[in-house]
């Protein structure tokens, strides 16, 4: 068996393999109440189908102003995790480990999506004031309103609220979204907090407080789930985050309760110049596994098989996630089981399809 296919803890949960579906939003709550519609039933239920491992949720905001988009799910009321609910049956049905990203946008908040238009949708349209940790704007974005310390406070709160009612709703795995420019990640990098509180530097100058406190909240409201964490690696730009300070995020979430740790960059500066190449954050998940001990996924450009399973077998990480590979086929999984793989997998292909395989 190939390592792709070879099963991995998560925690206490037991994945059926390594080949893992990224969270990607689909900005596809027409009536922007947060509540996941049939679409999401159906996007998130044919990975699971197509033989992916684990299958994760598009970012959930835990307060209504921390949506990317006024289109975007949520998790903060219980008209959402009852709609969230059948989706995480189905994906457990269909063999796969439910997943849910619990995210904050802060300043990145009130935008358009992709396909409506660009930059901050103002209230007319539903839009809000976006937060942040300093009145900083990202780029042509309107410039957020600095939040004051007790609402900083409050914010592990509103993770933990949101963590119990999602393992309510069934989820297995909650990931807290830590990266690509959204509010955790703000307070993380020395480019966008300046604050002088307690929520800004410490003595090492690593910005954690806030994040170990969510991780600490989330692992408290939900003590048997897998608890993942997302990190950017690198801003991409002198004076952010880089590798050595990843490190220290990583020892301070795994001390505050985390079990996973989920390896990107970016997102935080439009400054950023990101060489894009087939694996090019490989390197990061693979120094903080080093020097950590620390499991972790690799996610980036890893469309092939060959190179996913080349990712493990290098010792590059312990499961990788792909997003747009699984959008070009939700059956990726399939495919891949048939190129590494001898006979069919009945762990990973649904017995009505396996002639497909045999036929392969």
């Amino acid at each position: 068996m190939s390592l792709l296919f070879s099963p991995v803890q998560v925690g206490d949960i037991e994945a059926r393999n390594r080949a893992w579906v990224s969270p990607m939003c689909q900005y596809s709550c027409e009536q922007q109440d947060g509540i996941p519609t049939e679409w999401h039933h159906e996007h998130l239920a044919s990975f699971a189908r197509g033989g992916a491992g684990l299958v994760m949720t598009e970012a959930a905001a835990v307060v209504p102003e921390g949506r990317i988009s006024p289109q975007d799910v949520g998790i903060w009321n219980d008209a959402q995790a009852e709609a969230w609910a059948p989706i995480a049956a189905r994906i457990r049905a269909h063999g796969a480990v439910p997943a849910i990203q619990l995210a904050h946008a802060g300043r990145k908040g009130s935008t358009y999506r992709q396909w409506s238009g660009s930059g901050s949708v103002p209230a007319s349209e539903g839009g809000w004031e976006a937060v942040a940790p300093t009145a900083d704007a990202f780029g042509r974005f309107a410039t957020p309103r600095a939040l004051d310390p007790a609402e900083v406070a409050a914010l592990p709160e509103h993770f933990a609220v949101a963590a119990r009612r999602a393992v309510a709703a069934g989820f297995e795995v909650l990931e807290v979204h830590a990266a690509h420019g959204y509010l955790l990640h703000q307070f993380l990098s020395p480019l966008s907090n300046h604050r002088d509180d307690e929520w800004g530097a410490d003595a090492d100058g690593l910005r954690v407080e806030l994040l170990r406190q969510v991780v600490a909240a989330v692992r408290a409201a939900a003590p048997d789930a897998a608890l993942m964490v997302r990190l950017s690696a690198s801003d991409w730009v002198d004076g952010g985050i880089d590798t050595a300070m990843t490190i220290e995020h990583v020892r301070v979430a795994t001390a505050a309760g985390a079990d996973w740790f989920d390896l990107s960059s970016g997102g935080l500066d439009p400054r950023q110049s990101i060489p894009l190449a087939p694996g090019y954050q490989v390197p990061f998940a693979r120094a903080v596994r080093a020097a950590t001990g620390a499991k972790v996924n690799a996610v980036g450009l890893i469309d092939e098989p060959a190179l996913a399973e080349q990712v493990l077998a290098d010792g590059g990480a312990d499961a990788v996630m792909l997003a747009r590979p699984w959008l070009r086929n939700p059956h990726w999984a399939l495919v891949a089981e048939a190129e590494l793989d001898g006979a069919p997998d009945a762990s990973v292909w649904p017995p009505q399809y396996t002639r497909a395989r045999l036929q392969a």
